[in-house]
């Protein structure tokens, strides 16, 4: 997984598939909580989701600060990306 638009992929792909959020509604902008309906235990899932793809691990404490989609990608791809 080397760029921001592997790691977004994946990301929709984890939404759609493990959450059941709908396509339509995942954009860089899209705040997890609010828009997707995400609390901090779907965040942890999500995190151990990529941890287990990539062998890496990525520390919670990385996502405080995450309110959108466009953070997560940013952050992991911060952690995994080249």
């Amino acid at each position: 997984m080397r760029g921001k638009d592997e790691v977004y992929a994946q990301l929709r792909s984890f939404l759609i598939d493990l959450f059941e959020v709908p396509e339509g509604d995942i954009v860089p902008d899209a705040r997890l909580a609010e828009d997707l309906d995400l609390d901090s235990i779907d965040a942890v899932d999500l995190i151990v989701k990529f941890q287990e793809l990539t062998g890496q691990k990525i520390p919670a404490t990385a996502f405080k600060s995450v309110r959108t989609v466009g953070d997560v990608v940013e952050k992991i791809h911060a952690v995994v990306g080249d």
